[in-house]
């Protein structure tokens, strides 16, 4: 059997010739569709006149009216202006949704259809969408159309409660993980549409809400409690179910330290210098170091005290022990592994984070490029057909607006 060649490098990414058009803002929605044009989807960013709210979000700020929140979320999309609110801009939508494969919108429950676009008209007059919709808590339901923002259902959906300190208050996690994991589902439930749109020809909605996100991130906290109906309590860095777990402070700050087995605990205290600890009842194996807990930290805080983490954690490793200093934001983004990946962009006047999925034949392009508000309106209309004459009417109207001139 012959080995077919390789095909060629595709330079237009593993999305070229997609059409997404992108009418959300502030974080999921954003993110799902700049991994789809990082992937080489020919993404369109619809701004309202007042514009995305997080162009706002600063310091810091990398142009007078984009924050660098703004930045990191929108890179890669051609920019329009359009009052959708308003008879002219929905004409104007309409136009655009005729070649566009994806929609991305995260509007308030109720909004799309208020402007004549419920599911069922939207699936009528353009059957190979794919229309990915975002919210909150859902359309139905007891709370179906409640706003949501990712703390909001960090703290409904249980997050909070077993982040933070045993004897401390619940915690929000540090960074807007229910967001960011739903627009990385939104992009999945995209690929997975777009699948089978090819055998069926027919598009379908994507519906991915925060609350979903959240509870789905529960693990393993959601299994402990449905196995034991015990409701599971703040264990600090600490995991709840293996030991040690956890982060110590070395001589110069502090260490994680994960072990996932026996051996790998027989490991840790060789390199510790304190083998006697693996041949204590307490702690031969993982049930019993959950259960003895305390007594293990106090023995392991002591043995860590005097090392150097970094060190200790390349020991370690080496061992098979997976360890790491605890870095800092700059720590980590300046980190040689990190740096090795291609994770940080820095491009002119660009800086932020790559795509996180690496494809070998088709890697993700990050396009460094953040449009202004409007700053393709005029281009993006005159491709779909409107005149001269009929986009300085749009303009006058106030439907739509063009980038403030430089």
């Amino acid at each position: 059997m012959t080995t077919p060649p390789a095909a060629p490098h595709a330079s237009g990414g593993a999305l070229a010739g997609l059409k997404v058009l992108d009418l959300s803002w502030v974080l999921a929605g954003p993110y799902c569709a700049q991994m789809l044009a990082d992937h080489g989807a020919d993404v369109i960013k619809v701004e309202p006149p007042a514009g995305d709210e997080t162009r706002g979000w600063g310091p810091p700020f990398v142009a007078p009216d984009t924050s660098a929140y703004y930045q990191n979320l929108n890179r890669a999309k051609k920019n329009i202006v359009v009052d959708l609110s308003v008879p002219g801009g929905r004409d104007i939508l309409d136009t655009l949704l005729c070649g566009t494969d994806v929609l991305v919108e995260n509007f308030k429950a109720g909004t799309l259809a208020k402007w004549g676009y419920p599911d069922e008209e939207l699936r009528r007059r353009f059957p190979a969408l794919i229309h990915c919709r975002v919210t909150g808590f859902g359309t139905d339901g007891p709370l179906g159309g409640q706003p949501g923002y990712d703390a909001v259902l960090q703290a409904y959906g249980g997050l909070m409660s077993v982040n933070g300190e045993p004897d401390g208050p619940p915690l929000r996690v540090g960074v807007p993980v229910v967001d960011q994991v739903t627009g990385i589902l939104a992009f999945s439930g995209i690929l997975l549409a777009l699948h089978e749109r090819h055998r069926s020809g027919l598009g379908q909605l994507v519906d991915c809400t925060l609350l979903d996100t959240a509870v789905s991130l529960l693990h393993p906290h959601s299994a402990s409690w449905l196995a034991s109906g015990t409701v599971p309590r703040r264990t600090g860095s600490a995991h709840p179910t293996i030991a040690p777990y956890d982060s110590f402070d070395a001589a110069d700050g502090p260490v994680f330290v994960a072990v996932g087995n026996d051996r790998q605990f027989g490991a840790l205290t060789d390199v510790l210098g304190v083998p006697g600890l693996a041949a204590d009842p307490r702690f031969r194996t993982n049930p019993e170091r959950v259960r003895h807990q305390r007594a293990l930290r106090a023995a392991l805080e002591e043995a860590i005290a005097e090392r150097a983490r970094a060190e200790l954690a390349a020991q370690l490793t080496a061992r098979g022990v997976p360890a790491s200093p605890v870095h800092d934001v700059a720590e980590a983004l300046t980190s040689p592994q990190v740096r090795h990946r291609g994770l940080v962009v820095d491009s002119g006047d660009y800086r932020g984070l790559a795509s996180p999925i690496t494809l070998s034949r088709t890697p993700a392009r990050v396009r460094p490029e953040v449009r202004a508000a409007g700053a393709d309106t005029r281009d993006v209309l005159d491709a779909a057909g409107y005149d001269g004459e009929a986009i300085d009417r749009a303009v006058d109207d106030g439907v739509i607006r063009p980038a403030d001139p430089p």
